[in-house]
């Protein structure tokens, strides 16, 4: 059944600037989640190495609060959520780069543990917490943006660069901490060099701000609000409770896969390779940097490739492709006589494979959700995923490792998370890419 009344037709100029208004929110918010996750190893031993414990304690502790601040992001998706589905994206996603900036500069200025005690941890946690209260308004908010205004037949396309900048953002992080590791003496960079990437997420909100102001809202959202009584009863029956939960569970089934390999493959890595496989954390970084590379390489044209042939297609493929190539990618990387360039073009295409997914996510999670519902349902569905499969991701696997010693535990997590995926994908529809938002 289609809508009543058809959203009007955004300008070249208004799918642009949302495109980058979008964008630049999410790519601060994965900079930061990057940042602390390749941070984790000096972060542990500034704010939660305790008195008596050992180093992987404190570095299970640092993994703790990074998934309290995940299981934040769906309480964030349904407050904002419902503000933007009511109120209109606009005014929701610049109050979200606000507080989310404001948020992660203050990490930036936290005593800690030898400062303060056991106060340092407590309010790393809250400022987490925070962090990801704010983050889980941000990507259904993006996305409905980015879907909303994009031009007929693109939908894949411009959802992918909410991926893409995810990308960029754990690239543009992993840089940061690259350079500040080659530049900095280790005392210095575990004394205050760690700050600076949080702090410099102050100038970065601000460029975010600025562009959201300048933002027009969606024309989908104007039209639903322009509907008449026949039409809001029809819309109001597609979205409701029951029928949002349903494709909520849906999403996140869709999305297990993708947040957990994405996860593993692209934040967790550094800290596998320094406490598992005894690498550098120089090592770890360039490892995790080929990671991202692949990523982000594999997003825009998989996005494309989705407007043109189904998002079931290109996911499938993709989600399949992880669950074969992740143990022999793994013990790849376990082997001590496999080459540098081995090991470099494994990881390269482990992040390939989750880029292939992450490419057209966004948009096929858009089309399961009318707009009345859409940025609560994309935000539930997306951070529902992300705090279970994603924030939990480094907690579980380390625990597993230490627990088990079997260090394939990283590749048994991402393939039993596709495998579920795989099945969930099915369901898609092989014309959800041709139908307007609300059919």
């Amino acid at each position: 059944m289609t809508s009543q009344v058809s959203p009007a037709v955004a300008s070249a100029s208004q799918s642009r600037r949302a495109l980058v208004a979008g964008s630049v929110g999410n790519f601060i918010e994965w900079y930061e989640f990057g940042v602390y996750g390749y941070l984790a190893t000096i972060i542990a031993g500034n704010f939660f190495t305790l008195e008596g414990q050992t180093g992987m304690t404190g570095l299970l502790l640092t993994y703790a609060s990074f998934a309290l601040a995940f299981f934040c992001r769906p309480v964030g998706a349904i407050i904002f959520g419902r503000i933007g589905d009511r109120i209109g994206r606009k005014p929701t996603l610049i109050a979200v780069v606000l507080l989310m900036t404001l948020a992660t500069a203050i990490i930036g200025l936290l005593p800690t543990y030898a400062q303060i005690g056991v106060a340092a941890p407590l309010l790393l946690t809250l400022m987490r917490m925070f962090q990801g209260l704010f983050a889980g308004g941000e990507f259904g908010g993006a996305v409905s943006l980015m879907t909303e205004f994009a031009p007929k037949g693109k939908r894949g396309i411009y959802g992918a660069w909410q991926s893409f900048t995810v990308s960029l953002g754990l690239l543009t992080g992993v840089a940061l901490v690259a350079i500040l590791v080659q530049t900095l003496p280790e005392a210095q960079m575990k004394d205050w060099g760690w700050r600076i990437p949080f702090l410099l997420a102050l100038p970065m909100g601000l460029v975010a701000l600025y562009l959201r102001l300048k933002l027009d809202e969606t024309p989908n959202f104007v039209a639903s609000k322009k509907t008449g009584p026949k039409a809001q009863k029809t819309a109001a029956e597609k979205a409701s409770a029951v029928a949002t939960a349903k494709a909520i569970a849906l999403g996140i089934g869709r999305m297990m896969g993708w947040s957990a390999g994405g996860y593993t493959f692209l934040v967790v890595m550094p800290s596998y390779l320094q406490t598992s496989l005894h690498a550098t954390f120089l090592q770890a970084l360039v490892a995790t940097v080929l990671a991202n590379v692949g990523f982000a390489l594999a997003i825009l044209p998989s996005g494309w490739l989705s407007d043109k042939i189904g998002r079931k297609k290109v996911m499938m493929i993709a989600v399949f492709a992880v669950i074969v190539l992740s143990f022999p990618l793994l013990h790849l990387l376990q082997n001590s006589e496999s080459s540098l360039l081995a090991k470099g073009i494994a990881v390269l295409i482990a992040g390939a494979t989750i880029g292939m997914i992450a490419g057209p996510g966004p948009a096929m999670l858009a089309e399961m959700f009318p707009t009345r519902v859409r940025y609560t349902g994309l935000g539930l569905s997306y951070s529902l995923s992300n705090a279970v499969f994603s924030g939990c991701a480094g907690l579980i696997i380390t625990g597993l490792i230490k627990e088990t010693g079997n260090l394939d535990i990283p590749a048994y997590y991402v393939v039993a998370t596709c495998v579920v995926s795989l099945f969930a994908l099915m369901s898609l529809r092989k014309d959800d890419h041709l139908r307007e938002l609300d059919e």
